[in-house]
């Protein structure tokens, strides 16, 4: 991946995420959060089902869409809890404990990376 997409991955909260339906095999499109955090392009929610994460499981294939961009990628579920600590310490994800404790967020929030093809 260019220096170029990097940057806009790394200095853009908001974008769009394909996934294909776990029940239906249609493609699915939401608004969500990334983050750019330790070298790992992340996303993330406050603890609760979503269907997003169904999806993966089922198919790992995924597109992140920012800007004119539209990167394919295949996402994996982010497990390891100290990494999450770290990450739900961070000041980039203040937010997130404004709505739900730290140790709840680290132990149940729905979080996944993606590595795109082009890595």
């Amino acid at each position: 991946m260019d220096d170029a997409t990097i940057d806009i991955l790394k200095n853009t909260l908001t974008i769009d995420f394909s996934t294909i339906g776990a029940k239906s095999g249609k493609p699915s499109r939401i608004e969500i959060w990334a983050w750019w955090f330790e070298d790992r392009y992340l996303i993330t929610g406050t603890p609760g089902p979503r269907h997003w994460m169904a999806n993966i499981a089922k198919n790992p294939e995924v597109v992140v869409h920012v800007r004119d961009l539209d990167l394919p990628g295949r996402a994996t579920v982010v497990d390891d809890r100290e990494f999450r600590r770290r990450f739900f310490e961070s000041r980039e994800s203040a937010w997130y404990k404004t709505q739900v404790e730290l140790d709840a967020l680290v132990e149940t929030a729905p979080m996944i990376e993606i590595a795109f093809e082009s890595e």
